[in-house]
């Protein structure tokens, strides 16, 4: 592959990686399928995920390869981030191009690319608002957004808000600020003790948010559909409540994007979706927005969108132009393929498919964000992600009963068949083994 001709005309041929390792003496070339290189990547890499299932190798589309050349569909996407698959020639040719120009700038200046993206994201997240009521922080992942959007709560409450309300089953990342915000306690335990003031109420309870708010509240922080609880949505009007409640509290309401954001749900925000008529003071996204380029971005209307001032937050690589040309490339394509549509259609006929298998229970999500329940009696969901795995098929399972999907925008409707087919089949056998025992 050839880089694009810089401005002066020359270019250049991307090294081999083969006669790298060559020159260096390893074993890189034609070495070691998914068992050696695992075996490099336990002595070489801290211990923080466990043991990798595979070792991927190149991808294209909805389509991966591992280093034993096995082929996957693959409907997890990075955790719902390769909004456009593999090697989509339009974030290819907006990274190289914009590498090919301008890489990195740190923030003491800004880009084109930079300010182009901050603008559309405001369009994107407040239609219908006033573009200059509206302000974005961009970052590098949704761990930092949250920890931004953490830090506005702070601001906005000062000594007199004291308190931060998040949600039972909440993740909202690991960095000491978002960890805080976090509910499961295996995460928090062993960093404590964590950034003060944040209590946990019952996902999607009305009293229980009545209960809580009060003039000491700086903020309340939710996802629209929690992901890592098993892919829930909240209750109907709870959103709408939730705004009503925070406003006479005088409370921000932050929603978190970074998993339901960008598309994922058939619209550009999940809570556009499911509760219309809401504007939240503060949004975070990261995830699909830069279509497997690390991206995060906070967006903030009206006065919460001036609490960060000069000095009091930061980022060496947040708001760099390659990262912003990706994000840019990703919402054209998205516009200009009507992905919203593909991504609703799809979801919807989908869900249907696979609630009509034998041995799910319930069907749950929005768009390609879908988790699938599984009834009572079946193996952990972990044994049937990796007999999918087996099948050449890559999914999660973020609870013991649930299997979650969150594919490329661009999985076709053969794929998703292939896979509703491959559930039923390992379902039905898990039935079929229980049965004989």
């Amino acid at each position: 592959m050839t880089i694009p001709s810089s401005p002066s005309g020359s270019s250049s041929v991307l090294p081999d990686p083969d006669a790298q390792a060559a020159a260096r003496g390893t074993d890189d070339a034609g070495s070691a399928g998914n068992a050696g290189w695992l075996e490099r990547y336990t002595g070489a890499v801290m211990n923080t995920f466990g043991t990798p299932g595979r070792v991927l190798v190149r991808g294209q589309g909805a389509h991966v390869w591992d280093a034993d050349g096995k082929e996957y569909t693959d409907l997890l996407a990075g955790i719902a981030v390769n909004c456009l698959g593999h090697a989509h020639p339009a974030i290819v040719e907006a990274v190289s191009n914009q590498l090919n120009t301008l890489g990195h700038v740190s923030n003491f200046f800004t880009t084109p690319a930079q300010v182009r993206l901050a603008e559309t994201l405001v369009s994107l997240t407040f239609p219908g608002l006033p573009a200059h009521e509206s302000k974005v922080f961009l970052a590098n992942s949704g761990t930092e957004a949250n920890e931004a959007a953490f830090k506005i709560a702070r601001r906005h409450g000062g000594s007199s808000r004291p308190r931060v309300l998040a949600l039972q089953d909440a993740f909202h990342g690991r960095t000491m600020g978002a960890l805080a915000l976090t509910h499961k306690a295996a995460y928090r335990e062993p960093f404590e003790p964590l950034p003060g003031g944040v209590e946990f109420i019952p996902a999607g309870d009305t009293d229980a948010l009545r209960s809580a708010l009060g003039p000491d509240v700086a903020a309340l922080i939710i996802e629209p559909i929690q992901g890592e609880a098993g892919v829930r949505e909240l209750p109907a009007g709870y959103l709408e409540t939730a705004r009503e409640l925070t406003r006479q509290a005088g409370a921000l309401l932050i929603i978190d994007e970074v998993q339901t954001g960008m598309g994922r749900s058939g619209a550009w925000m999940a809570h556009h979706l499911l509760a219309p008529g809401v504007v939240p003071d503060v949004v975070t996204l990261a995830k699909g927005l830069g279509g497997g380029i690390p991206i995060g971005a906070v967006i903030a209307t009206g006065e919460a969108a001036a609490l960060l001032g000069p000095g009091q937050h930061g980022t060496t690589f947040g708001g760099n132009p390659v990262a912003c040309a990706a994000a840019l490339a990703v919402i054209e394509t998205i516009r200009s393929q009507d992905l919203l549509g593909r991504v609703d259609r799809l979801g919807s006929t989908w869900a249907r498919e696979l609630a009509a298998v034998d041995g799910v229970d319930q069907v749950r999500g929005r768009g390609l964000l879908i988790g699938v329940g599984l009834a009572e009696g079946l193996p952990p969901a972990g044994e049937i992600v990796a007999a999918l795995a087996q099948r050449g098929f890559i999914v999660n399972a973020p609870r013991p009963d649930t299997i979650r999907l969150a594919p490329p925008f661009i999985l076709s409707d053969d794929d998703a068949r292939a896979f509703t087919a491959a559930l039923s089949e390992v379902l039905s056998r898990a039935q079929s083994e229980k049965a004989g025992s």
